[in-house]
């Protein structure tokens, strides 16, 4: 052969096909000096100058799952919103330990090996009879798939972020006028007037159709989006290895069978498994089925119509679900309204009506009349009149006359005076830890976004799509 292409190498065709090998050559070696850094490249997102690599998030995702029982397991690999959560709460952990890392090398803080060493001799997983034991920490280590070089740095780096964020947790002194503003404002009471006047009390007549469609063209209804769904079960007693294996066999066929142009109903004829239609839904009124879950049921308003799901392993088997119409929101015909329109028509009358009077008493009120079927209360802002009446005393200033529109009512209210609480004891107590509590969030909420601004996050877009799938 090498013969041959000596002896052909000085024919015209021989050249010709010798200088496309030799470009294919020189091709494959700029290739990989060009894409070669990319293809190394495991750094996932970048925060500041430091790194979060691909095997960081192997090792971390490693750990999380160990600590999961197996139906939280099962969920993060046959749930792609959980999956997409359990991978992005990773991330998030990642980037913060090494953002708080990274802050504690700016300050200048060191973890000694003694450090280390005392800390592993004081974990109580390494000892016996009080004691540290290299038996147990050999063994602890072996198990878990840690070298102790391994461990030693994920036990310094733990450290080394609790002497930066250790000042977050010390105890704040809650200032006492803080404490006594916030009691006075959430357990004052007031000493309030006011009068109920009902829609119910008025009564109107019955409206013409020229009085619905006028009445409509102000208060026009629409009809919410719905969506009509089906799904085949393929059911199995999935504690049960031979029938979840038998199952899911079946439901490959299935799937197979829908892909090959079957209905969702044919298929599941055939392979004599469950086909369910769903009546059609909306946001407001979802469907109520024992197989699908509230995960599932959400899917469905992200698929797309005439579209099929992965199959998706449930409590009660395999399930295959498809969109199959989606009806979007639109005005409602009036024909279609007419009789729910007559009662809104009537409660709008009633409604009138019963400002108009509550408007008259109003005036009377301001003009130095006594309020006519007035009730005098004293509220706190949880108890001693309707909810809307409440909002408003704490809302209106003392001795002012308003109108407080309700649900059903209209109250017309005079707020007379305002009464400092009775100091309980218990309730300040619970009320300076409730303010501690906010000061030391709002510090720590402040501590993270210099870390943020000081720290930049970015993520490796071409990395993490090639590693974790996804373009978000």
């Amino acid at each position: 052969m090498l013969e041959y292409l000596r002896n052909a190498s000085e024919k015209p065709i021989a050249k010709v096909l010798i200088t496309i090998l030799a470009f294919s050559f020189v091709g494959w070696g700029v290739a990989e000096w060009i894409f070669g850094n990319v293809m190394s490249d495991t750094t996932l997102v970048r925060v500041g100058g430091d790194k979060v690599t691909v095997q960081q998030y192997n090792m971390e995702r490693s750990r999380e799952l160990a600590t999961m029982s197996r139906d939280e397991m099962r969920n993060v690999y046959i749930d792609p919103v959980a999956a997409e959560k359990f991978q992005n709460d990773i991330i998030s952990k990642l980037t913060t330990q090494t953002m708080v890392e990274k802050r504690g090398h700016e300050l200048g803080f060191i973890v000694s090996d003694r450090r280390i060493a005392r800390e592993i001799r004081e974990y109580p997983e390494f000892q016996d009879n009080g004691a540290f034991s290299t038996l147990k920490f050999d063994t602890v280590l072996r198990n878990s798939g840690y070298s102790e070089a391994d461990f030693a740095e994920i036990l310094r780096a733990n450290v080394l972020r609790s002497m930066v964020l250790g000042s977050m947790s010390a105890p704040i002194k809650t200032p006492k006028f803080a404490t006594s503003t916030m009691y006075n404002a959430r357990y004052a009471e007031r000493d309030i007037d006011y009068t109920t006047v009902k829609f119910d009390d008025f009564k109107v007549g019955k409206p013409t159709d020229d009085d619905l469609r006028t009445f409509y063209a102000t208060h026009p209804q629409t009809v919410a989006e719905t969506r009509s769904a089906s799904y085949v079960l393929i059911p199995a007693d999935m504690s049960k290895p031979d029938e979840y294996s038998d199952a899911y066999d079946t439901a490959i066929k299935v799937e197979d069978a829908i892909i090959g142009g079957d209905s969702l109903k044919d298929a599941a004829s055939k392979h004599k498994s469950k086909f369910v239609s769903l009546k059609p839904f909306s946001a407001g009124n979802l469907p109520s089925d024992d197989v699908l879950n509230d995960a599932m049921i959400s899917k469905l308003f992200t698929m797309d119509e005439g579209s099929e799901s992965e199959l998706i392993e449930t409590k009660s088997g395999f399930v295959i679900m498809r969109l199959d119409k989606i009806t979007p929101a639109h005005t409602a015909e009036f024909d279609s309204v007419k009789k729910t329109l007559a009662d809104d028509w009537t409660r709008e009358e009633q409604r009138k009506q019963a400002y108009v009077r509550a408007n008259d008493i109003l005036v009377d009120v301001n003009a130095g009349k006594p309020m006519a079927n007035k009730k005098s209360t004293n509220v706190s802002r949880t108890s001693g009149a309707p909810d809307d009446v409440l909002v408003a005393a704490f809302k209106s200033e003392i001795g002012s006359n308003s109108i407080v529109p309700g649900k059903n009512a209209f109250y017309v209210m005079t707020v007379k005076s305002n009464a400092k609480p009775t100091i309980d004891s218990k309730k300040s107590a619970d009320l300076e830890k409730e303010v501690a509590k906010i000061s030391a969030r709002g510090i720590t909420d402040d501590y993270n976004s210099f870390l943020i601004r000081e720290n930049p996050v970015r993520v490796n877009e071409k990395v993490y799509r090639r590693f974790l799938g996804s373009n978000k």
